[in-house]
């Protein structure tokens, strides 16, 4: 399963990696990856037309994305789209950040699950 990372270069510059994660055969349950230490879980709703300008992340976390889009443009100039099930882990926590907006100026929700 794919995750999309963002992250800081020492220089501050924010860039994009991708993570396989692997997944091991789990019988009738399907397959799974082993455990993701998490320490909560925060529920998200944006207004239609969200557009947040450059920022950091508040804290080392994923985003599930559960109905709508995300655009998200981080600072070496790479811009993604993100949709239902996809999953981004934001780790830009210092430097020059990201800026995120909705693509169709529709609502979106999300889960945020702050890692420890």
């Amino acid at each position: 399963m794919n995750i999309a990372r963002i992250w800081a270069d020492e220089e501050g510059e924010s860039h994009y990696q991708d993570i396989d994660v692997p997944l091991k055969e789990g019988g009738p349950l399907g397959r799974m990856s082993e455990p993701l230490a998490v320490t909560g879980m925060l529920l998200r709703e944006n207004e239609p037309g969200y557009d947040y300008d450059w920022h950091t992340a508040p804290r080392r976390q994923y985003i599930v994305m559960l109905e709508g889009y995300v655009e998200i443009q981080v600072s070496d100039g790479e811009t993604r789209t993100f949709g239902p099930g996809e999953i981004v882990l934001v780790e830009d926590t210092a430097g020059k950040g990201h800026k995120s907006r909705s693509p169709d100026g529709k609502a979106r929700r999300s889960i945020f699950l702050p890692l420890p």
